[in-house]
């Protein structure tokens, strides 16, 4: 296993349609994450093993960014190519991604949690494998 660094994310384009949410990269492709996103008040913890990727948007959804949690597959090359941050976690680490929301490891699974009074926009987090793809949205209690 290669050693990965933390890289910052770019603003990326964003399109939320029926059925899921386009993610438009800054190479000019776009993918589509599955959904609709399950609203899931505050705090998320994703199934164990999974592929973990947490976009926060503008308040119109327009715009946002997006950030790989613990990814050890993509080189730091292509991250920046694509406008894609990624941070890497240690077993009992937790980091504030963006203001108001935090990831941290949980076992074999990672928690984001999101302050919805602080943040500007939306939070949607992704949780995929060969197997199955999980997409949640995290609204504010009572949403």
């Amino acid at each position: 296993m290669s050693a990965r660094n933390n890289v910052a994310p770019s603003t990326i384009g964003v399109d939320l349609v029926d059925g899921g949410v386009v993610v438009r990269y800054l190479d000019g492709r776009d993918v589509f994450y599955h959904g609709p996103p399950e609203p899931v008040e505050r705090t998320v913890t994703t199934p164990p093993g999974k592929e973990v990727h947490v976009l926060v948007t503008d308040p119109d959804g327009v715009e946002g960014v997006m950030t790989y949690i613990n990814d050890r597959n993509t080189h730091d090359d292509i991250l920046e190519t694509t406008g894609v941050g990624r941070v890497m976690l240690e077993r009992t680490d937790e980091e504030q991604l963006f203001p108001g929301v935090t990831v941290a490891t949980e076992a074999y699974s990672i928690r984001v949690e999101a302050d919805l009074s602080v943040v500007d926009g939306r939070v949607f987090v992704f949780a995929e494998d060969e197997m199955s793809e999980h997409a949640y949205e995290l609204v504010a209690e009572g949403d």
